[in-house]
């Protein structure tokens, strides 16, 4: 096996030991490939009742609390992700009640969901999710120009302030901010996306497949940094296709 260029060991693969293979993959050891950290709920910060759309699901019931990680399984074309995806504006006609804070609350359009507190990363993060071919930083601020640029003027030094505040405290690997989405690796990439929605201080994070196609390393971090979010006070909802992965972070 080689990694970056340099090898690190071989064997047949019926006789190596799941954990020395990560170890020879990443270059360190994975402890914990799911640390949930045990978080005292706080109060019920989203409440969805009856929630319904005529082609993709029906008669949808959940609550989420603060410091809460709550799962949704499904396979690809379950209606998971439509769900989400109307939840946060983005797929239309859906009905039912939804509630933030015990208010209800129309959430019409993705903009709508924003202001709200919710936001959401999309499962397909590169079409989605950012724009590859801008910068690190430029990406992270997008969702706050308006804030950021109160004049109608771009300001590049604000923007990137605020990026580098998301991008350090998500360790993105990279250069400097000024480089482009399109260079890091995929795990990077989910960082910049999380962390542009970070940046808009939400009350929910929605993460649809928040580690595909990232490798095992990239995913401890992934889900390393969703306890961390509990620890705070944010609600995680977290939609997923493994099934390990739901039973070792959900609460």
């Amino acid at each position: 096996m080689f990694r970056d260029g340099c090898y690190v060991g071989d064997g047949k693969i019926d006789e190596i030991e799941e954990s020395d293979l990560v170890t020879m993959m990443v270059g360190r050891t994975i402890e914990n490939a799911y640390p949930k950290s045990s978080v005292k709920l706080g109060e019920k910060i989203l409440e969805v009742h009856n929630f319904s759309h005529p082609t993709e699901f029906d008669d949808i019931n959940f609550e989420l609390h603060q410091g809460e990680i709550l799962g949704f399984y499904g396979l690809v074309g379950a209606g998971r992700t439509e769900l989400m995806q109307a939840l946060f504006g983005v797929t239309k006609n859906a009905s039912g009640q939804i509630k933030i804070a015990q208010q209800p609350i129309l959430l019409k359009s993705p903009k709508a969901a924003i202001e709200a507190g919710i936001v959401y990363v999309p499962e397909e993060r590169q079409s989605q999710g950012a724009i590859l071919e801008f910068p690190i930083y430029q990406n992270i601020a997008l969702p706050q120009l308006k804030k950021i640029n109160p004049s109608g003027f771009l300001n590049d030094k604000s923007e990137y302030v605020l990026a580098d505040e998301y991008a350090k405290r998500l360790h993105v690997k990279a250069p400097n901010w000024h480089e482009k989405v399109a260079n890091l690796s995929g795990g990077n990439q989910q960082k910049v996306v999380i962390g542009k929605w970070l940046a808009t201080k939400p009350k929910v994070i929605i993460l649809d497949e928040p580690t595909k196609g990232i490798d095992i390393g990239s995913k401890a971090a992934v889900h390393e940094f969703m306890s961390e979010l509990t620890s705070d006070g944010l609600a995680v909802i977290m939609i997923s296709s493994e099934l390990p992965e739901v039973m070792g972070m959900s609460d």
